[in-house]
Protein backbone atom coordinates (compact mmCIF):
# COMPACT_ATOMS: atom_id res chain seq x y z
CA UNK A 1 0.00 0.00 0.00
CA UNK A 2 3.25 2.27 -0.22
CA UNK A 3 2.30 5.91 -1.27
CA UNK A 4 -1.48 5.41 -2.02
CA UNK A 5 -4.30 7.29 -1.36
CA UNK A 6 -7.38 5.55 0.75
CA UNK A 7 -10.74 6.51 0.71
CA UNK A 8 -12.79 4.71 3.90
CA UNK A 9 -16.33 5.06 2.99
CA UNK A 10 -18.28 5.50 6.21
CA UNK A 11 -15.37 6.07 8.34
CA UNK A 12 -17.54 6.49 11.45
CA UNK A 13 -15.18 6.93 14.28
CA UNK A 14 -12.06 6.18 12.50
CA UNK A 15 -9.89 3.52 14.11
CA UNK A 16 -9.28 1.51 11.31
CA UNK A 17 -7.75 4.57 9.64
CA UNK A 18 -4.22 4.46 11.86
CA UNK A 19 -4.20 0.83 11.28
CA UNK A 20 -4.50 2.25 7.40
CA UNK A 21 -1.49 4.62 7.76
CA UNK A 22 0.61 2.19 9.44
CA UNK A 23 0.15 -0.02 6.94
CA UNK A 24 1.37 2.14 3.98
CA UNK A 25 -1.30 4.84 3.37
CA UNK A 26 0.19 7.84 2.45
CA UNK A 27 -3.00 9.69 2.78
CA UNK A 28 -6.61 8.29 3.99
CA UNK A 29 -9.72 10.01 3.74
CA UNK A 30 -12.81 9.44 5.66
CA UNK A 31 -16.25 9.98 4.69
CA UNK A 32 -19.38 9.57 6.67
CA UNK A 33 -22.64 11.39 7.62
CA UNK A 34 -21.86 12.42 10.76
CA UNK A 35 -20.36 15.01 11.58
CA UNK A 36 -19.63 14.14 15.61
CA UNK A 37 -17.99 10.73 14.59
CA UNK A 38 -15.58 12.78 11.88
CA UNK A 39 -14.61 15.43 13.96
CA UNK A 40 -13.49 12.75 17.20
CA UNK A 41 -11.77 10.88 14.02
CA UNK A 42 -10.22 14.12 13.44
CA UNK A 43 -8.95 15.12 16.75
CA UNK A 44 -7.34 11.91 17.38
CA UNK A 45 -5.47 12.05 13.82
CA UNK A 46 -4.65 15.51 14.41
CA UNK A 47 -3.10 13.73 17.68
CA UNK A 48 -1.19 11.00 16.63
CA UNK A 49 0.33 13.20 13.59
CA UNK A 50 -1.23 11.13 10.80
CA UNK A 51 -2.06 11.91 7.39
CA UNK A 52 -5.62 11.49 7.66
CA UNK A 53 -8.81 13.96 6.97
CA UNK A 54 -12.43 13.81 6.90
CA UNK A 55 -15.33 15.19 5.24
CA UNK A 56 -19.06 14.73 6.22
CA UNK A 57 -21.33 13.45 3.29
CA UNK A 58 -23.26 10.89 1.79
CA UNK A 59 -21.03 8.10 0.35
CA UNK A 60 -23.27 7.90 -2.41
CA UNK A 61 -22.21 11.08 -3.60
CA UNK A 62 -18.56 10.88 -2.19
CA UNK A 63 -17.22 14.72 -2.71
CA UNK A 64 -14.03 13.26 -4.09
CA UNK A 65 -12.57 13.72 -7.80
CA UNK A 66 -12.93 11.22 -10.22
CA UNK A 67 -9.63 8.53 -10.50
CA UNK A 68 -8.39 9.43 -7.36
CA UNK A 69 -7.57 7.30 -4.72
CA UNK A 70 -6.04 3.87 -5.16
CA UNK A 71 -8.14 1.70 -2.78
CA UNK A 72 -11.66 1.79 -1.16
CA UNK A 73 -12.29 0.41 2.26
CA UNK A 74 -15.42 0.10 4.00
CA UNK A 75 -17.47 -2.28 6.04
CA UNK A 76 -17.86 -3.35 9.90
CA UNK A 77 -21.56 -2.51 9.84
CA UNK A 78 -21.82 -0.56 6.80
CA UNK A 79 -24.23 -2.06 4.34
CA UNK A 80 -27.09 -2.01 6.28
CA UNK A 81 -26.95 1.78 6.55
CA UNK A 82 -27.45 1.31 2.35
CA UNK A 83 -30.25 1.98 0.69
CA UNK A 84 -28.71 1.40 -3.15
CA UNK A 85 -26.12 -0.69 -3.31
CA UNK A 86 -25.44 -0.12 -7.02
CA UNK A 87 -25.27 3.64 -6.65
CA UNK A 88 -22.41 2.71 -3.78
CA UNK A 89 -20.38 0.17 -5.88
CA UNK A 90 -20.25 2.93 -8.95
CA UNK A 91 -18.97 5.79 -6.94
CA UNK A 92 -16.41 3.28 -5.31
CA UNK A 93 -15.53 2.68 -8.79
CA UNK A 94 -15.76 6.32 -9.82
CA UNK A 95 -13.31 7.47 -7.67
CA UNK A 96 -10.39 4.48 -7.59
CA UNK A 97 -8.12 5.00 -10.22
CA UNK A 98 -7.45 1.85 -13.24
CA UNK A 99 -5.87 -0.93 -11.33
CA UNK A 100 -7.05 0.33 -7.89
CA UNK A 101 -9.36 -1.87 -5.75
CA UNK A 102 -12.36 -2.07 -3.40
CA UNK A 103 -12.05 -3.89 -0.27
CA UNK A 104 -14.71 -4.85 2.12
CA UNK A 105 -14.70 -6.69 5.47
CA UNK A 106 -17.93 -6.85 6.94
CA UNK A 107 -20.90 -8.85 8.94
CA UNK A 108 -22.09 -11.78 7.22
CA UNK A 109 -25.25 -11.39 5.31
CA UNK A 110 -26.62 -14.62 6.90
CA UNK A 111 -25.29 -13.45 10.73
CA UNK A 112 -28.62 -11.05 11.09
CA UNK A 113 -30.08 -14.83 10.93
CA UNK A 114 -28.20 -16.40 14.01
CA UNK A 115 -30.14 -16.20 17.87
CA UNK A 116 -27.32 -15.44 20.76
CA UNK A 117 -28.57 -18.64 22.42
CA UNK A 118 -25.45 -20.14 24.64
CA UNK A 119 -26.51 -23.57 24.44
CA UNK A 120 -27.29 -24.45 20.48
CA UNK A 121 -26.93 -21.65 17.33
CA UNK A 122 -30.75 -21.27 16.14
CA UNK A 123 -32.22 -19.68 13.43
CA UNK A 124 -34.50 -16.34 14.39
CA UNK A 125 -37.68 -17.11 13.19
CA UNK A 126 -38.71 -12.81 12.95
CA UNK A 127 -35.87 -12.48 10.05
CA UNK A 128 -35.52 -13.45 6.48
CA UNK A 129 -32.11 -13.97 4.36
CA UNK A 130 -34.29 -12.53 1.22
CA UNK A 131 -36.65 -9.99 3.06
CA UNK A 132 -34.47 -6.86 1.96
CA UNK A 133 -34.97 -5.23 5.56
CA UNK A 134 -35.34 -6.38 8.92
CA UNK A 135 -35.95 -4.81 12.76
CA UNK A 136 -33.00 -3.51 13.71
CA UNK A 137 -32.09 -4.41 17.87
CA UNK A 138 -28.60 -3.38 17.91
CA UNK A 139 -28.02 0.02 16.94
CA UNK A 140 -30.30 2.98 18.70
CA UNK A 141 -33.60 3.92 16.85
CA UNK A 142 -32.09 7.34 16.79
CA UNK A 143 -29.15 6.74 14.53
CA UNK A 144 -31.03 4.87 12.38
CA UNK A 145 -34.19 6.86 11.31
CA UNK A 146 -32.12 9.01 9.08
CA UNK A 147 -31.33 5.70 6.37
CA UNK A 148 -34.57 3.55 7.75
CA UNK A 149 -37.15 2.87 4.51
CA UNK A 150 -40.01 3.06 6.60
CA UNK A 151 -41.30 6.45 8.42
CA UNK A 152 -42.99 4.40 11.26
CA UNK A 153 -42.05 3.56 14.77
CA UNK A 154 -39.50 0.77 14.08
CA UNK A 155 -36.19 1.43 13.08
CA UNK A 156 -35.15 -1.31 10.43
CA UNK A 157 -31.94 -2.23 8.88
CA UNK A 158 -31.34 -3.32 4.99
CA UNK A 159 -30.65 -7.01 4.58
CA UNK A 160 -28.72 -7.44 1.21
CA UNK A 161 -27.56 -11.03 0.27
CA UNK A 162 -24.05 -12.15 -0.56
CA UNK A 163 -25.44 -12.27 -3.99
CA UNK A 164 -26.40 -8.76 -3.97
CA UNK A 165 -23.18 -7.37 -2.73
CA UNK A 166 -21.20 -9.38 -5.35
CA UNK A 167 -23.49 -8.49 -7.81
CA UNK A 168 -23.65 -4.70 -7.69
CA UNK A 169 -19.59 -4.92 -7.40
CA UNK A 170 -19.60 -7.11 -10.47
CA UNK A 171 -22.24 -4.56 -12.53
CA UNK A 172 -20.03 -1.83 -11.51
CA UNK A 173 -17.02 -2.77 -13.85
CA UNK A 174 -14.82 -4.47 -11.38
CA UNK A 175 -12.75 -7.66 -11.14
CA UNK A 176 -13.94 -9.95 -8.38
CA UNK A 177 -10.11 -11.50 -7.03
CA UNK A 178 -11.19 -12.79 -3.54
CA UNK A 179 -14.21 -13.36 -1.68
CA UNK A 180 -13.75 -15.10 1.84
CA UNK A 181 -16.27 -16.42 4.71
CA UNK A 182 -15.40 -16.77 8.50
CA UNK A 183 -17.22 -18.04 11.65
CA UNK A 184 -16.13 -15.16 13.59
CA UNK A 185 -17.95 -11.73 13.68
CA UNK A 186 -16.11 -8.92 13.72
CA UNK A 187 -18.10 -7.05 16.48
CA UNK A 188 -19.52 -9.03 19.73
CA UNK A 189 -22.00 -7.04 21.53
CA UNK A 190 -21.16 -6.15 25.32
CA UNK A 191 -23.12 -8.60 27.36
CA UNK A 192 -23.62 -11.27 24.80
CA UNK A 193 -21.21 -13.81 26.58
CA UNK A 194 -21.07 -17.31 25.01
CA UNK A 195 -22.60 -17.46 21.73
CA UNK A 196 -23.41 -21.11 20.16
CA UNK A 197 -23.58 -19.28 16.40
CA UNK A 198 -19.95 -17.70 16.93
CA UNK A 199 -18.47 -21.12 17.74
CA UNK A 200 -17.12 -22.39 14.11
CA UNK A 201 -19.64 -23.37 12.13
CA UNK A 202 -21.53 -20.82 10.74
CA UNK A 203 -20.39 -17.98 8.64
CA UNK A 204 -20.92 -14.26 10.58
CA UNK A 205 -18.21 -12.23 8.46
CA UNK A 206 -16.67 -12.05 5.04
CA UNK A 207 -14.28 -10.04 2.93
CA UNK A 208 -14.21 -8.70 -0.20
CA UNK A 209 -11.62 -7.67 -2.94
CA UNK A 210 -12.06 -6.34 -6.51
CA UNK A 211 -9.84 -4.64 -8.82
CA UNK A 212 -11.22 -1.61 -11.11
CA UNK A 213 -10.25 -2.66 -14.45
CA UNK A 214 -11.20 0.19 -16.87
Amino acid sequence: MDQSVVLHLQSGNGTDDADLCRLGASTVIGVDFSSVATASAQRRAEALDLPISYVVADVLTVPVRRASTDLVYTGKGALMWLPDLQAWAAESARVLRPGGHLFLYEAHPAAALWTQDDDRARVRTDRSYFAGTRSNDSFPASALARFSPSSGDEAVEWQWTLADVVTAVLEAGFLLTHLGEYPEPFWRPGGAGTVAAWAGALPNSFSLLATKVE
